[in-house]
């Protein structure tokens, strides 16, 4: 039997979970999103997600028709209700339902939408051996467009890059900003590592300030490690020792190719697994 879904604080089977073929989240793709894991029961720094969406929702003026701690709540009743322990959480908030125009002014009652469920990102063999990537040709968003540090449910930038990168025989593809510089991964956030030291883009490149980015950073510089926020640019991705990126869904998984270029060995490296077995072990603590 498959979870249920909530939408605006009651809950539905999956045939059911149904809202207006008028709304705007469905329209013009007007509203926010967060996904979030839970391992053992328990949300995976559900207050930083909670707090990312609400200023997602601010930086588009949408108002979400309930507090930060009644969405909380709800996200934990959800994982709860659904009787799930290790799972992946999405919470979408739409503009509503409105008129066929664009003036948000004109759209009424904001949906929440809380889908509980497995989710397995990619085959487990990747994390042991590692994953091939591309640079896609399609560039992430402007920053004077729409701001990347926005996560909102309009994702087609990133999927057409998605696009490229299957149709190159790779899961994930690499994202370059305007300026030609590393952005970002079509979903994840990507460090590389050089003469032992860990480098990643700044927020000023165009990069979604990813939750699960922020917790590999603090784990890294537990350990001893030298964390650098930096403009990056191919010829240091190629030429790093060793490359992984981070995600809600993907965690922490290494790269060892780009472009069809050998990255360091060609396996995945010694910090990038010491990470990875810390990043597990983090999620399994209690009061992470």
């Amino acid at each position: 039997m498959s979870p249920q879904v909530y939408i605006s604080g009651k809950y539905y089977d999956k045939a059911d979970a149904k809202i207006s073929v008028f709304d705007h989240g469905l329209l013009y793709g007007d509203g926010v999103f967060e996904g979030i894991r839970a391992y053992s029961g328990r949300v995976f720094r559900l207050k930083e997600h909670v707090e990312r969406l609400y200023e997602s929702a601010a930086a588009i003026a949408l108002a979400i028709p309930m507090t930060r701690e009644q969405m909380a709540a709800a996200i934990d009743g959800a994982i709860a209700h659904n009787g799930l322990k290790d799972a992946y959480i999405r919470v979408v908030v739409t503009r509503g339902s409105g008129s066929l125009g664009l003036d948000p002014r004109k759209t009424t009652d904001p949906q929440v939408v809380i889908i509980t469920d497995k989710i397995s990102l990619y085959p487990e063999e990747l994390y042991e051996h590692g994953l091939k990537i591309i640079t896609a040709a399609t560039t992430r968003n402007h920053p004077n467009a729409v701001n990347p540090r926005i996560k909102s449910l309009n994702y087609l930038n990133n999927i057409l890059a998605k696009m490229e990168g299957v149709q190159a025989g790779c899961l994930e593809a690499l994202m370059l900003n305007h300026k030609g510089e590393v952005a970002e991964c079509t979903g994840d956030n990507i460090f590389l590592v050089k003469h032992g030291e860990i480098r990643t883009p700044p927020s000023d490149a165009g990069i979604l300030e990813g939750i699960t980015r922020q917790a590999v950073m603090d784990l890294a510089r537990d350990a001893g490690y030298r964390v650098v926020e930096m403009t990056l640019h191919r010829h240091d991705v190629y030429t790093a020792e060793e490359c992984f990126l981070t995600g809600t869904a993907a965690e922490l998984i290494p790269v060892v190719e780009c472009d069809g270029r050998t990255l360091g060995d060609g396996v995945p490296g010694p910090i990038t697994r010491n990470l990875r077995q810390r990043f597990q072990l983090l999620v399994r603590e209690p009061g992470r």
